[in-house]
């Protein structure tokens, strides 16, 4: 079992309620104003945690808009522009970090990113971020985890696309640079996910595997797939958030609205309150209804000396009488008294 890590003052573990990350990413459309309204409406909505990455088109790719570095698959969210016109259209500006980190302080929650180079990973390092989140497209990328293990803060990496081997590699390659506390993700780099394609029955093999926190990247529409890795033990969930889909922006198709939100905050938490332990036989909130079982009753009014029979005996609720297995062994026993329908059988009667 993994040892419980802290992120700011949040212990994450599965011993707690599910740490719920909400993924701003560009969905601020260009607007502060706008960008803090989505950190307000998080907080409202009860998340843990509001995650922004940090990048500029130049420290994504190159600028060019042919071959590669064109989007052409039609079922891509941001099909037919180039990677670069998408990252200057997605990227927060890197003076908008820090207003958006101390309103998300101001409003209990902790507020870190995703950095895409080592000039990001100086830069959140001058704000002093508690941990930092890996996505999926780099989580091969070793320079860039060694640079950011090597700041001692947790470290959160999603595991879309990756084998097993190459997630051996990344995972030894953050722990010798020095992270200590390491959280990976299961994901599905595609946008929206099917559910489908979750497969989040890796996330137990995931903690075997690295013996590590575990949680989920989601990326599928509605809160049902979250829910579930919760009972497979994901103490982390992710998900992309905005105020409203069709307000538009490079993430909105597959981003949860507030109301949304604040249900995956509820549901994952009743989730894992379920979850508790092995438990068979009495609950000290079930002694109420041990009355309700069914027992033997006496259900005709019987003389002293009558014999007990199907007719005037029956297995009913509630569960008072005798326990309904003993029916067979009182038929044809004679009563010592005479006894009112809806009287429970007790051995005092024969």
């Amino acid at each position: 079992m993994t040892a419980e890590l802290k992120i700011a003052d949040r212990l994450i573990s599965r011993n707690h309620a599910p740490f719920i990350i909400a993924e701003m990413s560009g969905n601020h459309n260009h607007s502060l104003e706008r960008a803090l309204e989505i950190v307000g409406a998080a907080a409202k909505a009860g998340v843990h945690a509001l995650k922004l990455q940090t990048y500029t088109p130049d420290t994504m790719t190159i600028n060019l808009d042919e071959r590669e570095f064109h989007i052409s698959d039609p079922g891509s969210p941001w099909a037919d522009t180039s990677l670069y016109k998408l990252y200057g259209e997605a990227c927060t500006p890197w003076e908008w970090h820090k207003p958006i980190f101390d309103r998300a302080r101001e409003l209990g929650m902790i507020a870190f990113s995703t950095p895409f180079d080592d000039t990001a990973v100086d830069f959140l390092e001058s704000l002093d971020v508690p941990c930092y989140k890996i996505a999926s497209f780099e989580n091969t990328d070793m320079p860039l985890i060694r640079r950011v293990a090597a700041t001692g803060k947790p470290l959160i990496i999603s595991t879309g696309m990756a084998t097993v081997a190459e997630l051996d590699e990344t995972v030894c390659a953050a722990r010798e640079a020095g992270c200590k506390d390491l959280i990976l993700l299961k994901c599905t780099s595609t946008y929206p996910a099917a559910a489908a394609n979750a497969n989040i029955l890796t996330i137990p093999h995931l903690r075997e595997l690295f013996g590590c926190e575990v949680g989920l990247s989601d990326h599928t529409m509605g809160i049902g797939v979250s829910v579930a890795s919760v009972a497979l033990g994901a103490a982390v969930i992710e998900k992309h958030f905005t105020l409203k889909r069709a307000d538009g922006g490079v993430d909105s198709s597959f981003s949860m609205e507030p109301a949304e939100m604040a249900q995956l905050v509820v549901e994952t938490g009743r989730a894992w309150q379920a979850l508790g332990q092995v438990s068979y036989g009495l609950t000290e909130a079930e002694k109420k209804s041990l009355q309700y079982r069914r027992s033997l009753y006496v259900v005709q009014d019987i003389k002293a000396g009558d014999v007990l029979s199907r007719e005037n005996v029956r297995a009913i609720r509630p569960g008072l009488g005798l326990p309904a297995k003993y029916l067979e062994q009182v038929l044809g026993k004679a009563v010592k008294q005479d006894v009112k329908r809806g009287t429970a059988l007790s051995l005092s009667l024969f």
